[in-house]
């Protein structure tokens, strides 16, 4: 399929990732806070820096980097997410719109990531040569995806929802596809940018109990089609059984988590 025809990023996300906003922000996100410190840290991110959250969701990342001083702007497609990304950072210049069509100049920005955003877009390739496009030269692109899912506890939730889903298209990308390291890094190069350090994060889920455990799990943009398709219990069941086996004593829940990171230059 050309390029030019392929689904945009608002036509495909926009609508289910922002259909529990407040849960996905309140709940789901903390569990990505440690590799959004992890990554500031990497690039040193300080005080001035012209900095681009490309699928900025509720906005934890941007407001992280604000709080540091940086200039943040910011772009997703879910109208009920850039909300709450826009309480937090009020000064931040954050829009609605899609990530094969960034409404920003050429050589924009200092920095730009992606936190588990390009693999998800309409089209990744487009998606990643806009990023590197809005970055000056020299500027680092900063590439987060899943971890290899071999093994990882919290791929077993993301497995628990496959038999509620529709079959994916062949050429769909999926959440693992740039998981493995080559594919990452060819994924950057294609786009035009300098692929450097790959590295790995620890960041673990942690719910205080079933209920706050199915309320984030369900606030996401697959569990929202999983529910589209066959409604909110069978969704809960499905990921309830997939929880069992990390039940600790005291009600609570941890899953290890990993994510992989790809430093790359403009």
């Amino acid at each position: 399929m050309a390029r030019e025809t392929m689904p945009s990023t608002v036509d495909i996300n926009g609508r289910r990732w922002g259909a529990r906003a407040h849960d996905w922000a309140d709940i789901q996100e903390q569990g990505c806070r440690p590799v959004y410190l992890a990554v500031f840290e990497r690039v040193a991110l300080r005080s001035g820096t012209a900095y681009l959250d490309a699928g900025c969701g509720a906005g934890m990342a941007s407001q992280i980097a604000a709080e540091r001083g940086a200039r943040v702007s910011g772009l997703d497609a879910a109208d009920n997410l850039l909300a709450i990304a826009r309480a937090r950072v009020p000064d931040g210049d954050l829009r609605v719109g899609d990530l094969e069509r960034l409404p920003f100049a050429d050589d924009s920005f200092d920095l730009v990531t992606g936190f588990n955003s390009f693999q998800f877009a309409g089209n990744p390739g487009v998606a990643l040569a806009e990023a590197r496009r809005v970055t000056r030269p020299g500027g680092d692109v900063v590439i987060v995806t899943w971890g290899e899912p071999e093994g990882m506890e919290a791929a077993s939730l993301l497995a628990a929802l496959k038999p509620l889903l529709p079959p994916s298209p062949a050429a769909a990308p999926g959440p693992f596809a740039l998981s493995d390291e080559t594919a990452l890094r060819t994924f950057a190069t294609d786009a035009g940018l300098d692929a450097g350090e790959v590295f790995d994060l620890d960041s673990p889920w942690q719910y205080a109990d079933l209920a706050t455990a199915l309320r984030g799990l369900g606030s996401s943009g697959v569990a929202a089609r999983a529910i589209e398709e066959h409604g909110q219990a069978a969704v809960d069941a499905a990921h309830a059984s997939a929880l069992t086996r990390f039940r600790r004593p005291n009600g609570s829940y941890t899953i290890a988590a990993s994510f992989r990171c790809l430093l790359a230059r403009a």
